[in-house]
């Protein structure tokens, strides 16, 4: 086993779990807390102007108290709604508010927010400081490398220092550029070459700066690995694929006591929410389609996958389907 790592630099938020469009929903997140107790976790992100006009927030802001630390992710590029949501946050409870500016999507771009504002740092540093003037909570940024032609180490460093005078408190660097034309969003996941090295060197150009590297860590060692140089490691797709494999990051990363908790267990432990979200009416599929990914690679997970996934599917599928999900689990010992 890995030796607890012994950070560098000081910082609450080590290790945390990547926003993700229809992933990191408060389900999802429930589920992640059964294994990480540490980890910072994002919501999905929310558009400033959505928010501003709904006139369901409960709907889009809850969360369940075992969530924290939790932070808000939201998009936009108006200060003055984006000053909303961050009083919205404060109010909520959020730990911190975070400002996409890493989206490629063309819807992205339409609303101009997301990683078309890495062209316009002054919009950036407009909006952080509004945010943070609206409301005592940290405000970070999460952003690319560049996007298209606008992509140098100079650029990143005059994005990076225009926007940290402003107020922001952590920049979270996809170590990748976006391409805004011919790519979509699940192609600017992975066509664009990783480059971590180029967020090392940002972090030793701006010690002082907290600075965390996105992209490409698919294992703890890859996380160690990044800590190293950098301030803080976020995990995304791997999270979700392999949730289980991040088990021991309280342990390597905060040097908590060692626990071991198996898919029966997280299951157990999600047996609550799932009550609770079944009282108000939701249906038991919102929750356990973020279940499949927990076992995998043992005999049976096929089939227990496939059965989860038929019963839950049910509009009458009630807490008995996922009562006996977790004994079948059990009694398989995992």
């Amino acid at each position: 086993m890995m030796a607890p790592f012994t950070p560098q630099v000081d910082g609450a938020y080590r290790f945390s779990v990547a926003p993700m469009l229809d992933c990191t929903d408060r389900h999802f997140r429930v589920l992640m807390r059964q294994i990480s107790r540490r980890a910072l976790l994002y919501t999905e992100m929310l558009v400033a102007q959505a928010l501003h006009h709904s006139n369901r927030l409960d709907h889009l802001l809850d969360f369940d108290i075992i969530e924290h630390p939790l932070s808000l992710q939201v998009g936009g590029d108006d200060p003055k709604m984006l000053a909303e949501a961050a009083r919205l946050a404060d109010a909520w409870g959020y730990d911190e508010i975070n400002l996409n500016v890493g989206c490629p999507s063309s819807r992205a771009k339409a609303g101009n927010f997301g990683a078309c504002l890495m062209a316009k740092p002054d919009q950036v540093a407009r909006c952080v400081e509004a945010m943070a003037m609206a409301s005592p909570l940290p405000v970070t940024v999460k952003h690319r490398l560049g996007i298209d032609d606008f992509d140098s180490d100079a650029l990143l460093m005059t994005f990076v220092d225009r926007v940290s005078i402003a107020g922001a408190t952590r920049f979270t660097v996809h170590a990748r550029k976006a391409w805004l034309e011919g790519l979509d969003p699940k192609q600017n996941r992975t066509i664009p070459p990783l480059q971590h090295q180029r967020v090392t060197h940002l972090k030793q150009q701006r010690p002082q700066l907290t600075i965390e590297i996105n992209g490409g860590l698919e294992h703890p060692a890859d996380c160690l690995t990044a800590l190293q140089t950098c301030d803080g490691a976020m995990v995304g797709r791997a999270a979700y694929a392999h949730p289980l494999r991040w088990q021991s990051m309280d342990e390597l990363v905060y040097g908590e006591q060692p626990r071991s908790i198996n898919a029966s267990q997280v299951i157990g432990g999600l047996l609550p929410h799932a009550e609770n979200h079944l009282s108000r009416g939701g249906r038991l599929w919102d929750l356990c389609r973020h279940l499949l990914q927990l076992v995998e690679g043992v005999p049976g997970a096929k089939a227990w996958r496939r059965e989860l996934g038929i019963k839950a599917q049910k509009a009458d599928a009630d807490l008995r389907v996922l009562q006996k999900a977790a004994q079948q689990l059990e009694d398989a010992g995992l």
